[in-house]
């Protein structure tokens, strides 16, 4: 029997996951295997019927260079019960399974990584070898390199911030944007500095102090007032999703949102308009403290995942897909691959990148303490100093409680 591969997409989509599928098929297929495309994540390795479909070379010629993903995702997470009595060797071996590549970000890596500890318990011979990506570019990739799909998304979103803005100009309104990013602020800050926004909020911003609504609304208004001082009746704020993550039940209260929670045990953050959630906050505060203005939501998040990859990403994903099949070339499994900006391979040992305790992969933050970082904050956000505290007692009676530094400890 032919020699088989099979891959699976999980999580949610991220521009350029057509491309990692149809590079890894190609080249496999170029060396006499067949692919094996899974649908609905990890489900099928786990049930008895898998959703299956034949990858060709002319079926990955039409997707490479599309958005989404041909292959279903699922955020199923299989359980120890799952692994104990529900795992589908029978689909390995069928099928002369070699390896199993993975698509996807933290939880579905954390997933693989437990599949290849599984597969090595039981002394089955599957190579496994995962792909990282994600839009919120929150994995732990060596230099900084991007997670796939990052840089596409952070793209679409520029855009649709930059018209955002455009339109705050026009019609001297202010907008609240709220991006993805359920751990990392990258995609956010990202978006918001492309965009010149005057705010940008972030939880790797609360390094010195507790995350609170008062204090991602009190930031928003700082950068309202400082523009009024400055004759600016317009701007734009970013809010980071991830603030939601970092609040405390007594806090997600005081916000009014009730969440529901996916089978990792997120809060399902894309059932709730969190620009509309932040806008009605900061509008709240606006009238408490008598100062006009007016605001208007707006969600960058589904809008972007399911982008056409733009040229870094194509390049990017056709590389980490050619690498999956340099690494299975060398007996390497258990690990990410890794592509650096010479395009070597290497691989990422999923092991050595987990908790000790927990086995999840920690998300990579942003470096709130980088000069990149800063020489944003410092010249681009405009905010309340103690400098303005005269000036801004003609728009709020106590100016000290809108000063950035003191509202993040700083």
């Amino acid at each position: 029997m032919k020699q088989s591969i099979a891959i699976l997409t999980g999580g949610g989509p991220a521009p350029g996951m057509n491309t990692v599928v149809a590079s890894v098929a190609k080249t496999f297929l170029k060396k006499g295997y067949r692919v094996i495309g899974l649908h609905e994540g990890y489900t099928g390795l786990f049930s008895k019927n898998p959703r299956t479909e034949d990858i060709d070379f002319t079926l990955a010629d039409d997707m490479f260079n599309r958005g989404g993903s041909h292959l279903k995702m699922s955020r199923f997470k299989p359980t120890d019960s799952n692994f104990a009595n529900d795992f589908n060797l029978d689909f390995f071996i069928d099928n002369n399974i070699k390896l199993l590549v993975t698509v996807g970000g933290d939880d579905t890596a954390s997933t693989a990584n437990r599949i290849a500890k599984f597969l090595a318990d039981n002394k089955h011979k599957v190579a496994n070898i995962h792909v990282p990506k994600t839009i919120d570019n929150d994995l732990p990739l060596p230099a900084g390199s991007p997670t796939f799909g990052y840089q596409s998304a952070k793209n679409q979103g520029t855009i649709i911030g930059r018209t955002v803005y455009c339109d705050a100009r026009t019609s001297e309104n202010w907008f609240i944007v709220a991006a993805m990013g359920r751990s990392a602020g990258h995609l956010a800050f990202g978006i918001g500095t492309a965009c010149h926004y005057p705010m940008i909020v972030i939880p790797e911003m609360f390094n010195k102090t507790e995350i609170t609504v008062d204090k991602i609304v009190s930031l928003v208004v700082s950068a309202i007032v400082k523009r009024k001082i400055m004759g600016m009746n317009y701007g734009a704020a970013i809010i980071s999703e991830g603030v939601f993550h970092e609040l405390s039940d007594a806090e997600i209260k005081k916000s009014g949102v009730n969440f529901t929670y996916d089978d990792h045990g997120h809060p399902e953050l894309g059932k709730v308009s969190k620009a509309h959630v932040f806008n009605e906050m900061v509008e709240n505060k606006l009238t408490e403290l008598g100062v006009k203005v007016k605001s208007r939501p707006v969600e960058i998040g589904y809008e972007v995942r399911c982008h056409t990859p733009i040229a870094s990403d194509l390049v990017y994903c056709t590389h980490l897909g050619m690498g999956v099949y340099t690494l299975f070339s060398q007996g390497i499994t258990g690990c990410m691959v890794y592509v650096n900006a010479e395009g070597d391979v290497s691989p990422l040992y999923l092991k050595d990148l987990q908790d000790e305790k927990t086995g999840k992969i920690a998300p990579r933050l942003v470096d709130i303490n980088s000069t990149k970082v800063n020489s944003v904050i410092d010249n681009i956000l405009s905010f309340i100093t103690e400098e303005d505290y005269a000036a801004a007692k003609a728009f709020v009676a106590n100016p000290e409680a809108l000063d950035f530094k003191k509202i993040l400890n700083w």
